[in-house]
């Protein structure tokens, strides 16, 4: 599971016997709207079941199980996150060690990268040149797109995570027993500085004032070796490399998926529900837009680069197929849909 790992002791295990398995017939898939949605599924870690889903926004269609149908194999143990680049979508699945590049609109596999520890993110920065950051290794590993290949590493003392670029560097939170955000220039490959923030920032947003935000989750246990404490808020001056302001949440509460409207001047995130927040606002919120009902595991968030509409994944117990809540961005529900196992990541096409 996405937000347990720190609890769950790797497997080194091969897996590639749950990527292999009798087969349905391959199907044909035209995925034509440019406001389509890709959930990826993490499925049941150490089950090799992941899955994508993808939902279509204007007919209010989805369908399931698209990556397994398309090519006739499954993604493997544990899919991560999905990027979309030059006419690819990119979807790490990451006890699977492996980065498979679909098309977009039919989702045929087009090649995969290997060699990975555990990856978690790819971000590109440039049609030949791609970061991916690891859990379970002190180093980013830089692929080629074009060819698939390794060409080399950044050493960073630390597992690394998510990652957002701004005026030519990388930003990369170090979240697994973490307290840092690393600044990497993109010409060099090099980590130029190192920010401190809270204990273990699980995720980042930047916002249209060229400002970082970073969510920290506070450790998650009392045992954890990078500390313990509430969670908090930090907000970083890209101008400065500096932390500029910082908030506390009152309580221990489990936060996650800080995100940002797309014009760069609302965040949102998971505590309790989908907490809302304008960038200039001095405070943090009292209570969630969204709160979670009776028997809702709201796991992961997304918001909409069109319309604005906020879109949660719900986990349920984590080992039955989940669902989408689709709200106004006022926190009405306008409707849900079904989904694989554990939706833990959202990429807008």
């Amino acid at each position: 599971m996405r937000r347990f790992y720190l609890f769950v002791p790797a497997l080194l295990l091969c897996l590639a016997s749950c990527m292999k398995e009798n087969s349905p017939e391959e199907e044909d898939f035209d995925f034509v709207s440019p406001n389509g949605l890709y959930v990826v599924n993490e499925g049941s870690f150490g089950s090799g079941n992941s899955s994508l889903s993808y939902y279509d926004i204007k007919s209010g269609e989805v369908e399931n199980n698209v990556f397994y149908r398309a090519n006739g194999f499954r993604l493997g143990d544990t899919g991560q996150s999905m990027t979309v680049h030059n006419g690819k979508g990119w979807v790490v699945v990451n006890n699977s060690n492996v980065i498979f590049a679909v098309g977009l609109s039919d989702m045929k596999e087009k090649g995969r990268i290997t060699g990975l520890t555990s990856p978690r993110n790819i971000a590109f920065v440039s049609d030949t040149k791609a970061y991916v950051t690891d859990l379970y290794d002190t180093k980013i590993t830089i692929v080629n797109p074009q060819t698939y290949q390794v060409t080399g590493w950044i050493e960073t003392e630390a597992s690394t995570e998510q990652m957002i670029i701004s005026d030519g560097y990388m930003y990369v939170n170090c979240w697994s027993y973490g307290t840092e955000i690393l600044k990497i220039d993109l010409a060099s490959d090099a980590i130029v500085k190192r920010i401190k923030v809270g204990i273990q920032p699980c995720s980042m947003a930047l916002d249209s004032q060229n400002r970082l935000w970073v969510l920290t989750d506070g450790g998650g246990w009392e045992g954890n070796p990078a500390g313990y404490e509430s969670p908090g808020m930090s907000r970083i001056d890209l101008s400065t490399g500096e932390v500029d302001a910082e908030w506390k949440f009152d309580d221990y509460t489990s936060v996650s998926d800080l995100t940002v409207s797309h014009d760069g001047n609302t965040l949102y995130w998971l505590r309790s529900g989908v907490c809302k927040m304008d960038i200039n606002a001095t405070d943090l919120p009292s209570e969630p837009l969204i709160p979670n009902s009776s028997g809702q595991t709201f796991y992961s968030l997304t918001v909409s680069p069109s319309d604005g509409d906020i879109y949660v994944g719900d986990a349920i117990d984590y080992s039955q197929n989940g669902k989408v809540y689709r709200y106004s961005a006022d926190g009405t529900l306008k409707s849900e849909f079904s989904v694989g196992i554990c939706p833990g990541a959202f990429c807008w096409y």
